[in-house]
């Protein structure tokens, strides 16, 4: 087996991993129920590359993520970071000074669980069959709750990415930096993250856990990463990186810098702003160092972009935007728990299984050897067979990256496709070999068309679970068809209640479509950190880089722009 052991970073990174993880659980229940479709039950999908089993200490069997969160302290929300399943007892906070002195004590109440939390704790501690009837006759209040009202609570009261998870996690997976409390405003830079997860236990402690789930794992295939970069916990995944450069050197690290709308806008204050693109730069050039296949994700506004065209979502709300983040990076990752088939077997449930240093060497291994990814979507992704009023399936792929360039003509480009849970008309599903042959055939007459292009395909969708937000819009139906007339419903917009599951189209390609981004950061370090007089070179100096490691910041931009684009750079350095 290839297993993957997931690494998340950050607030906004936990709110899409909290997702990722819903997404896996429903799959879980889905192919053990007995009333599910089976094209669930046939996904063709080995769930151990992501999850590990285990027992408690009570000998109860357990099944739970391989996976490290950090998180600052009072991040988890009325989550233990023990998880639920294990009781242990409490490790000591680390990073603790000896103090003589007087000594006073303070606590607090602990969260109030919202109806979905209470629910789920309803149906662990009672016998509750599908219709929601309670054996237990001083549960009956409780049974009353229905699903609308979960869903209306969680559109709502959603502050913490534990709000809406329905995951049991092992008590080594969360992990809170002490002393760093969730509410603190000045965690948002590199060198800050930096400076703080450097001190006291935490890289000791997180490596701990990192090693715990690595060693036993028999063929590990890579670490999948997802940082929050728009703040401090940048340089604490730095850190941590440099963990794994240095102690799993052999093992592949795909990593995805996510981020939420209202991260991405500049402060009205001026050195706030100098401060925030050197953070871009810096953040961005030290992890790409560091891994072998780096994803920048997030748009400045997810619900103005082609991406939404089927979808009604609220950019001020993380519960919103990381849902659809999270449904792209669960498409991505199919490929790599596909179960492989022989050169002469027929189609089956999956085709195009990867592992991930394959999906790196496509991308990455090759030609100009760009490190930079840019993640597409299309969510729902139209059926096959055009309806007249749909575009094809191919161009309703749209970047979930920023600050790319549209329209682009490359002739060296690479990608990596996954489509799952296509229709090949109307409500129609289409076959692993229908949607092959639509592919190639689009390709083939498409003016433009990759280098080279590797296409996965899966049947199985992706499947609503119930604290999925209410983000679809109503041309979307039950299992993701879409229509040409609004669905005859009261609300604005559509979630889990009603859609049920959704095809999927996800890529990511190597393209000079990314060339904006980098070399926006690349300018950016060089007129306020390296040019003489710069406005950033005290900021960069706070955050403990001097001039050498200012410029090797700079170099290390400079290397990946030249990739993509030589006649830029050298028409820099002749300036």
């Amino acid at each position: 087996m290839r297993e993957i052991v997931t690494i998340q970073a950050g607030d906004y990174a936990n709110f899409v991993g909290s997702h990722f993880w819903n997404f896996q659980d429903e799959l879980l229940g889905l192919t053990d129920s007995i009333e599910s479709d089976q094209i669930f039950k046939s996904h063709g999908l080995n769930m151990d590359v992501l999850y590990r089993p285990g027992e408690t200490q009570q000998g109860i069997l357990t099944y739970t993520p391989r996976l490290v969160s950090m998180g600052l302290q009072g991040s988890l929300g009325s989550l233990s970071s023990r998880g639920t399943l294990y009781k242990e007892i409490q490790e000591a906070q680390v990073g603790s000074l000896t103090w003589t002195g007087s000594v006073t004590t303070q606590t607090s109440q602990p969260l109030q669980k919202n109806l979905f939390l209470q629910s789920l704790d309803w149906e662990e501690n009672t016998n509750v069959d599908r219709s929601g009837a309670y054996d237990n006759a001083q549960n009956e209040a409780h049974a009353e709750v229905q699903d609308k009202d979960i869903v209306e609570s969680l559109e709502n009261e959603v502050q913490y990415w534990s709000d809406f998870s329905k995951v049991h996690y092992h008590p080594q997976s969360l992990y809170e930096l002490s002393g760093l409390w969730t509410d603190s405003k000045d965690f948002n830079n590199y060198g800050i993250g930096r400076e703080a997860f450097s001190g006291g236990l935490h890289a000791e402690q997180v490596n701990d856990r990192l090693r715990f789930f690595l060693e036993e794992c028999d063929h590990p295939q890579g670490i999948q990463f997802i940082v929050d970069d728009s703040g401090g916990f940048s340089g604490v995944a730095g850190e941590v990186l440099e963990i794994i450069a240095d102690d799993y050197p052999n093992i592949p690290v795909l990593l995805y810098s996510v981020r939420s709308p209202d991260s991405c806008l500049d402060p009205s204050h001026r050195k706030l702003t100098i401060a925030r693109r050197l953070h871009n730069a810096v953040s961005f050039a030290k992890q790409s160092a560091l891994c072998k296949l780096i994803v920048p994700v997030g748009l400045p506004s997810l619900s103005t972009s082609k991406m939404s065209k089927y979808l009604s979502l609220e950019d001020r709300k993380p519960y919103h935007t990381s849902a659809v983040y999270a449904s792209a990076l669960h498409s991505i990752s199919l490929p790599f728990r596909m179960e492989p088939h022989g050169p002469s077997a027929q189609y089956g449930s999956t085709s195009g299984a990867l592992n991930m240093n394959d999906l790196i060497q496509i991308l990455a291994g090759q030609g100009r050897q760009n490190m930079v990814a840019v993640l597409d979507a299309s969510m729902p992704a139209p059926a096959l067979t055009s309806n007249g009023f749909q575009q094809p399936l191919l161009e309703t792929l749209q970047p979930l990256t920023p600050e790319t360039a549209e329209d682009v003509e490359d002739m060296q480009a690479l990608e990596s496709m996954i489509i799952h849970g296509a229709f090949a008309s109307g409500s129609e599903r289409a076959s692993v070999c229908e949607v092959t042959e639509a592919v190639q055939a689009a390709y083939t007459n498409a003016v433009r068309r990759p280098k080279f292009s590797h296409l996965s395909v899966a049947q199985c969708p992706l499947p609503i679970p119930l604290p999925y937000p209410s983000i679809f819009g109503k041309l979307v139906g039950e299992r993701g068809e879409l229509f040409n007339t609004q669905v005859s419903d009261s609300s604005s917009s559509r979630g889990s209640l009603e859609v049920h599951s959704v095809p999927m189209a996800a890529r990511l390609r190597s393209s000079i479509a990314i060339l904006p981004f980098l070399e926006n950061r690349l300018q950016n370090l060089r007129k306020l950190g390296i040019a003489r007089g710069a406005l950033g070179s005290e900021i960069l100096g706070s955050w403990g880089f001097g001039r050498d490691d200012v410029e090797d910041i700079g170099e290390t931009l400079s290397d990946m722009v030249t990739k993509l684009n030589p006649i830029s750079e050298a028409s820099s350095d002749s300036d």
